[in-house]
């Protein structure tokens, strides 16, 4: 799954589910994803939470493949910042 496809796939999900803050999927040298109320961006920038997540791992997160507490239970992803958000993303990925 590339980049704009993943992106493409989040932007539906804030439709559904807006967040109240910003998200950032950093996947390093592969770009990052940010999300922020209803809009998606592939711009780097501070969010108030960061996961870091390969690029591999963030699309089998979005396909439904990869469940977001054992991904940091196995250290698939790390989140830091407020975890608060990052809690949200169970609804927005139901889209």
């Amino acid at each position: 799954m590339t980049q704009a496809e993943m992106t493409e796939l989040l932007q539906r999900g804030v439709n559904h589910a807006p967040l109240s803050g910003s998200l950032k999927f950093d996947s390093g040298d592969d770009g990052v994803i940010i999300l922020e109320d209803q809009t998606v961006s592939n711009v780097d920038r501070d969010a108030d939470c960061t996961i870091k997540i390969t690029a591999a791992n963030l699309a089998k997160l979005i396909k439904g493949k990869l469940n977001p507490m054992t991904g940091v239970v196995t250290g698939k992803l790390k989140v830091s910042g407020d975890a608060r958000i990052a809690l949200k993303l169970g609804e927005l990925l139901k889209a």
